[in-house]
This record gives C-alpha cells, structure tokens and sequence, in this order.
C-alpha cells in the first residue's frame, strides 16, 4: 500500500511538474527563448519538483491560513457575543459545510484517472493513501492556526488541539457517508456538482453560522468539545467502513469516465456543460439589426439564462440587501452613524464588490465555447476590421448586462447615505452613484479585453495561457487590496471615473492593434 501512494506521489509530481513548464513556456518573452525539449531538461525538471514540493507545503497552510483569518477570526467583532464562543459556533457550523464541499475523496481530477486507468494501480489502494495523506494535511495544516488565532480569541487551548482533529473527522464521516449512499442506493458524489440538497443545506448552515451569533445564540465551549469528541469516536467508524469499502474502482470509473476512455469530470467540461444546458434554441429568436451587431444580438438572446439572467439575480439580492440596512440603520442608531462614516471614506470597498459582481469574466467563456470556438477557425473573423467591430458591439452588451446591478446598487447607496444623515457636499451623491457605474464599465472592459488580447482557451475549453491566469490573480490581489483603503468619497470617485474612461479608450486601440495576432485558438 505505501509503495501505492509513493507511486501516485511522484506521477501526481510529475503531473504538476510538466504543468509549471507548460505554464512558463507561455509567458511572452520567454516562450519564444525556451527550446521545445525542455521538458527533458534534467536540471529544470529539478527545479520545477522543487517549486511542486514548495507549493505542496505552501498549499498546506496557506489555504486553512486565509480560511480561518477571513471566514472566523476576521468576523469576530462584528458580534457582541463572547468571542472565544462565537469562535468555536462559527467553526463548528463552517466545518460540516467545508466536509460536504470538499470531500477530497469524490474530488474527480486527472491525475486520479492516469492512476487507476492508465496505469493500472490498485483503486482501493490509490484511494485510502491518498485520503489519509489529505485527511493528515488537513491536522496539520489546520493545527498552527487554530492554536493561535483560538489563544488570541480566548479558547482553551486543549479545545484549540482539538479543533484539527474535529474537522478532520466531520470529513472522514462524509466520506464514509458517501461510500455508503454508492453502496446502497449507487449515488455517487460528485463535490464538483453538487446537487440540490447539498447547497440547501449550506444555506441553512450559513444562517446557522452567522444569523444565531447577531442575535445573541451561540455554542460554549463545554459544547463544542462534547459534540467534537462524539464526531472523532464516529470517525473512528468511519476509518473502519472507507478501509472495508470494495468498490473504489468500479465508483471511479463511473464517476472518470464516460464511453471509452475520455475524462469527463474536469472543471472546463462542467462549465462547458452547464453552459450548453442554457443555451436557448428557439428557432423563433431573431433580431432586427444588422452585421457584427446581429451577430452579437442573436448570440446575447440565446444565452440570456447566464447572461441578463444571472445579473437579474444579483440585482435582486442587492435591492434586498439596501432595503435590509436602509431598515437597520432606522432602527438601530449605531448602524446608521457608521453605515454614513463607511460612505464618506470607503469608498475602495466596493472596488472588491464590483469584481466580485461583475459578469465579464462567465461572458467570455460562454463567447468562446458557443462562438469563437469554431468561428476562430476562418480567417475573415480575425482581422481588425472584423475584430474591432465584433469587439464594440460585445462591449456595449456586457456593459449594458452589469450595468443592471451597479445602477441599483449606485442608486442604493445614495439612498443610504442621504437616509443616514446625509454629506455636506450634495456632490458626494452624484460621485457615489458615477464612480459605482464607472466600476462596473471598467470590469466589463477589462474581462473583454483579457479575453481578447489573452485568449486563454485551447480546442477543448481548457485553459493555456499562464498570462491570463496571471492577469486574472493581479487583478484579485488589487481589487483585494482595496479593502484596506480609505479615502475621501470625492477624491476616489473623480479618480475611478476619469481612470475608467482613459482605460476604455486605450482597449480600443490595443483591440484594434494586437488582437489580430493574439486573438486565435490555443494548441
């Protein structure tokens, strides 16, 4: 059995290795310098295990890290609730939650593919050392930080020991849960589609989670310890009904597979999946205009369910929000005084907020795996006349979809402040609800722009350009980092706005001068 996991070790390695190459063949520049045979460089290949091994230790803990500090710590003072409590209610919750979501064991991936299909390898072997090695990455992974950010938060530091080893268990419980449910009614599943009672159940455990805090509710510690201590005896079953379980093979050949030898379960063939679940194909859809604009009308009109639909849904959620807090901040004057203190200096915040909304990025994968897939491959369609017009008349589509949300959300608030107490400068007003549609122009200019000038996706949906996933995590970081800003209403919104504008003429040109030769399909 070790030899088992030593052998999936090193072709998972050499998986990752052979992608970290791939990855630093692309980057401009450099593609161009490197020889084709450098993946059989063994002094490079040394290297890259070196950076795989790193990520691996990095992965570890950086994930629980950023876990804990955002989704637990970080939210402690919005609760008047004892902290050391809401600590533990908050993870007790958000653990049953990560158990369901990430199952390790019914995640589908390649490299579980090559090494039970390709390479033949004992499934159930493969399986258990694999979950094991996953389930001893969590305990050590989680156990740094839940001691220290459970001290500062006032745990008991035997309940902070503790805590790794309950989280661990609740996944060993639904992953032996699961084995069951193939066993006896042969449902597997898939953590990359969750079915229906799976997000239900989250809803429910996220009100848990953050509703009963707000209103005075949470666990002791007392508690805590005596539901984790029954969690751990039942994961000792657990352990017991995954390592007596006979049929890994045959479960992930179902779940690996379809037809013949074809792996079906990646990310990029779900999302190609659920795109063209939703794709309209009404013979009765027309449009009354005329060239790139018709083209692009019938193409908005079919995919409208993820297009205008999804926006319509995000609109929703924030008209229901606005009118929550403007409700909040009548009853409750602290609310209100700080809610008009946020709108007069963070401004920034909402930078994170817009990216987050903004439908730009699912736009342009459903352009390319509907559209540009095939159209790519004539010629006509990649010069800069057609590129150019193409490029205009999607723009104004996608800003018209995210501008739905970020109206109402300017609109709102602008409600807000004037219903907190208002600004002493009127102009504040018109800044807030600009700067807010600004945002959004820019987000939906810079995911078409990425798109065309980066144009990630190879023949398969699949993508290949470490440029774009580059640009794209950039573009987190500093939506992110904005957060951490405050500054004047007034000052921030006349920069966003005149940035948003000076950025919309600058795509245009480089559309117009390198997306001829940028915008084709990837090997």
């Amino acid at each position: 059995m070790f030899d088992t996991f030593i052998n999936s070790f090193k072709l998972r390695n050499t998986y990752k290795v052979n992608t970290i190459i791939y990855s630093i063949k692309q980057l401009p520049i450099i593609k161009k310098i490197l020889p084709e045979s450098l993946y059989q460089n063994k002094v490079l290949k040394i290297i890259g295990n070196i950076i795989s091994i790193i990520m691996e230790i990095l992965l570890i803990f950086l994930g629980k890290f950023i876990y804990i500090i955002t989704m637990i710590f970080g939210v402690l003072s919005l609760y008047k609730t004892k902290q050391s409590d809401t600590f533990l209610h908050l993870l007790l919750f958000l653990s049953i939650i990560g158990a369901f979501l990430n199952t390790y064991m019914f995640n589908p991936t390649r490299d579980k593919y090559y090494a039970m299909f390709i390479m033949r390898m004992n499934a159930k072997e493969y399986t258990i050392t694999n979950y094991l090695y996953s389930i001893l990455k969590v305990i050590i992974g989680f156990m740094p930080f839940t001691i220290v950010f459970g001290l500062i938060a006032n745990v008991n530091i035997f309940i902070c020991i503790l805590i790794p080893f309950y989280i661990a268990s609740v996944k060993i419980i639904v992953g032996a849960y699961s084995l069951l449910e193939y066993e006896k009614k042969k449902i597997i599943i898939n953590e990359n589609k969750p079915v229906k009672y799976i997000w239900i159940l989250t809803a429910f455990l996220l009100i848990l989670a953050y509703g009963l805090p707000y209103i005075g509710i949470v666990i002791n510690q007392t508690i805590f310890i005596t539901i984790a201590l029954i969690f751990i005896i039942l994961a000792i079953y657990g352990i017991k009904y995954i390592n007596k379980f006979n049929s890994y093979r045959e479960l992930y050949k179902i779940m690996l597979t379809s037809g013949d030898i074809n792996v079906t379960t990646n990310t990029q063939d779900i999302v190609k999946e659920t795109v063209l679940k939703q794709i309209d194909i009404e013979e009765n859809i027309s449009s009354n205009k005329k060239g790139y604009a018709y083209f692009n009308d019938l193409f908005i009109k079919r995919h409208s369910k993820i297009l205008s639909k999804s926006a319509k849904k995000i609109t929703f959620v924030l008209t229901a929000i606005i009118i929550g807090l403007i409700f909040a901040t009548h009853v409750n004057n602290d609310i209100k005084v700080q809610t008009n203190k946020l709108l007069m200096t963070c401004l920034p915040y909402f930078v994170f907020i817009m990216y987050i909304i903004n439908r730009g990025q699912v736009v342009t994968q459903a352009m390319f795996m509907n559209c540009d897939h095939s159209m790519l491959t004539y010629s006509f369609y990649k010069t800069p006349k057609a590129i150019l017009g193409l490029f205009k008349e999607r723009l104004k589509s996608v800003i018209f979809i995210n501008l739905i949300p970020a109206l109402v959300l300017g609109i709102g608030l602008a409600i807000i402040l004037y219903s907190t107490g208002g600004t002493d400068n009127n102009i504040n007003y018109l800044i807030i609800f600009t700067s807010i549609t600004a945002m959004s122009i820019f987000f939906s200019i810079h995911h078409l722009i990425l798109y065309y000038l980066l144009q990630p996706y190879n023949v398969y949906s699949e993508t290949k350009s470490s440029t774009f996933s580059i640009a794209n995590a950039l573009t987190y970081i500093l939506c992110y980092s904005m957060l951490k800003i405050q500054i004047p209403t007034i000052y921030f919104g006349i920069v966003t706005i005149g940035f948003a504008i000076m950025y919309c003429i600058i795509s245009l040109v480089l559309v117009y001068k390198l997306a001829p030769r940028t915008f084709r399909l990837r090997i």
